[in-house]
């Protein structure tokens, strides 16, 4: 197998997940990201200046954000730093890292930062013109809640498709709600030991800037406004769709935030590495597309193309990460592959800690770093499924020398 690329250990970060309408509705996306990544390039004590390419992960739209990567890298301290804005939905993170590990591949860059952000909360409001309708009157699309509520190829809601994959597999409530339990589970590992799992790679205590960005408005000491389940209390909710299976008890919730993941060559790796023992390989990328209306299902064959370009079989990926707006993800995934539910996401998922699109994806693959480097090494594989019944994977491999 063929190394496309490799991640400096310890160069990424992740701010702290809100739920919508939380400490970050105020922010703006892309410069709150910029706020963050001065800070904690500052902290690697990593110059701006090393960047020849980054790329911008934003599926909400924010005034000014048609100036994208540009803007941001300006605001960082790289101005004359360009590339692409990527929205791909929820696969929008792995397409960021693909984009830039093709880039340090086909040698056009040497040093990438795929940085993604998104604010669900407070989402804007379209209006359309259309000067030939009677009157000249437009039509007006509120982003964030008319795209989650409406897949206008169907048309149908994204909750519709778990609904149709817990029909065609057979899943019921109880079992969704066993995930949902089981997840939460494997969270409280993330944050036990005063969040210890979470502080290798996110600031904590997290200083949350006022909207002006120049003083604190307050401190999270974690994700805030992720819901303890019990069981008792997921047994009383009721499908959100009658006659259906899926409680909002069984489904993740919008979230504000944003991640960041440095991409380069074997030798930079090292330069930036926090640990010049470990090294991280990215080995392979997969696309995939699912029926109309079967959104948790493109994870599987996503993943499956990922490990085939890796060169690599499903049984020798040593821990696996997926993006689970719904708890049916998570028994889709393990019935078509083997993989017991119980070693999936460890230490957390979407599913617990929120959805703000761009940089859900990157977190998990922060996630799964450092999950892999608790082990003393391994192969990780992450997927996650995006609107339009889509999905990408991604496959990588951590080896750590300092061990055994």
């Amino acid at each position: 197998m063929a190394t496309m690329a490799e991640i400096p250990y310890g160069a990424y970060w992740s701010t702290p997940f809100v739920r919508w309408q939380g400490d970050f509705a105020g922010l703006h996306a892309v410069q709150f990201a910029a706020h963050v990544a001065r800070a904690e390039l500052a902290r690697r004590r990593i110059d701006p200046q090393v960047f020849d390419y980054g790329v911008l992960g934003l599926t909400v739209p924010q005034q000014h954000s048609f100036y994208g990567l540009p803007w941001l890298a300006g605001l960082i301290g790289a101005p004359r730093v360009g590339g692409p804005t990527v929205s791909q939905a929820c696969a929008t993170s792995v397409r960021c890292l693909l984009a830039a590990t093709q880039e340090i591949a086909a040698g056009m860059a040497s040093t990438a930062l795929a940085i993604a952000c998104d604010r669900t909360s407070n989402g804007p409001h379209i209006y359309y013109p259309a000067p030939s309708r009677p009157g000249g009157t437009g039509v007006a699309e509120d982003w964030v809640l008319e795209n989650f509520a409406c897949d206008p190829l169907g048309p149908h809601a994204m909750v519709q498709t778990a609904e149709n994959c817990a029909a065609r597999h057979g899943f019921n409530t109880a079992q969704q709600h066993e995930i949902v339990l089981l997840r939460q589970q494997q969270y409280q590992a993330a944050t036990a030991d005063d969040a210890a799992f979470l502080r290798r790679f996110m600031t904590l205590p997290f200083e949350v800037p006022t909207a002006d960005l120049r003083r604190t408005a307050g401190t999270l000491t974690g994700d805030a406004g992720v819901v303890a389940s019990t069981a008792e209390g997921l047994a009383r909710l009721k499908p959100v769709i009658p006659g259906g299976t899926v409680t909002y008890g069984g489904q993740t919730h919008p979230a504000d935030g944003n991640a960041a993941i440095i991409v380069t060559t074997s030798r930079r790796a090292r330069e930036l590495s926090v640990d010049r023992s470990i090294s991280i390989r990215l080995l392979g990328f997969g696309l995939a597309r699912a029926e109309l209306a079967y959104m948790p299902e493109a994870t599987v064959p996503a993943a499956r193309r990922a490990l085939e370009v890796a060169g690599l079989a499903m049984g020798e990926v040593d821990a696996v990460k997926i993006h689970n707006p719904f708890a049916v993800n998570d028994l889709v995934f393990a019935k078509e592959t083997g993989r017991a539910a119980a070693t999936i996401n460890n230490y957390g998922s979407s599913l617990i800690w929120g959805h703000p699109q761009a940089p859900m994806g990157l977190r998990s693959v922060i996630e799964l770093i450092e999950e892999l480097a608790i082990r003393g090494g391994g192969t990780g594989l992450f997927t996650g499924c995006a609107a339009g019944d889509t999905a990408m994977a991604v496959v990588l491999r951590v080896t750590d020398g300092g061990q055994g």
